[in-house]
């Protein structure tokens, strides 16, 4: 009787980890300071500048810089630079329909206590920020809100999406802010949308945070076309 030969397995697969290239982590250190309201439309990008503040290759930031073009957060213009993008108001439609798929859905699955404090956190930093009549602040803690309810999702891919979509609001919302009372809307909005998660009702959250959307739209929509009068 013949012994039968052992059973070779074969070895299981290297987990790969997709680790983000440098020029990714530039262009999202990009995107964040557009979000903050830090880089204004219009604005000159400099490689050299950029690559120092970084501590990166002029290379990196030119990569950068080709990655945030094809979101058309930037624009080259031949023979002059790279600038920060001025959004053409036509679009304003189709970046709501993404905040409302993405926005919406995370309220409604609502999240852990950790989440709705971040969330929390973010209502309680435009509070102050009105309080300080610090316009630019209170738009950035209302970026800070909104990116605090997807990241209810828990869902990297959908926080990097978000990264892009609060971006590209900033630079619409730069013109909005000529009105110094653009933002102070929108608290009680947030502060309700909050304490309804607080409450444990995600879905009276993500009704509130639709009709928000929709005005919000609808304001900032007016707020270009009178710009384009």
């Amino acid at each position: 009787m013949t012994s039968s030969s052992p059973t070779v397995r074969p070895a299981p697969g290297r987990l790969r980890v997709a680790v983000p290239s440098v020029a990714e982590r530039v262009a999202e250190e990009l995107r964040r300071q557009l979000a903050e309201g830090t880089l204004l439309p219009g604005t000159r990008l400099t490689e050299s500048t950029i690559a120092e503040d970084l501590g990166v290759s002029r290379n990196t930031v030119r990569e950068a810089f080709a990655e945030l073009a094809s979101e058309r957060l930037v624009v080259r213009l031949p023979n002059r630079g790279v600038f920060v993008a001025n959004l053409d108001a036509g679009d304003i439609h189709d970046v709501y329909t993404v905040r409302r798929a993405i926005e919406v859905s995370a309220v409604r699955g609502g999240g852990s206590a950790e989440d709705i404090a971040a969330v929390r956190a973010a209502v309680e930093e435009g509070k102050r920020a009105a309080a300080a009549g610090d316009n630019e602040a209170l738009g950035t803690a209302n970026q800070h809100f909104h990116g605090a309810i997807v990241a209810m999702a828990g869902s990297p891919r959908l926080n990097s999406i978000m990264s892009q979509v609060l971006a590209e609001m900033r630079l619409y919302f730069h013109k909005a802010t000529m009105d110094a009372d653009f933002y102070r809307h929108y608290l009680p909005d947030n502060e309700a949308i909050c304490a309804a998660l607080e409450s444990g009702e995600p879905d009276r959250a993500a009704n509130l945070l639709l009709g928000y959307l929709d005005r919000s739209e609808d304001n900032l929509s007016d707020v270009h076309s009178a710009g384009a009068g």
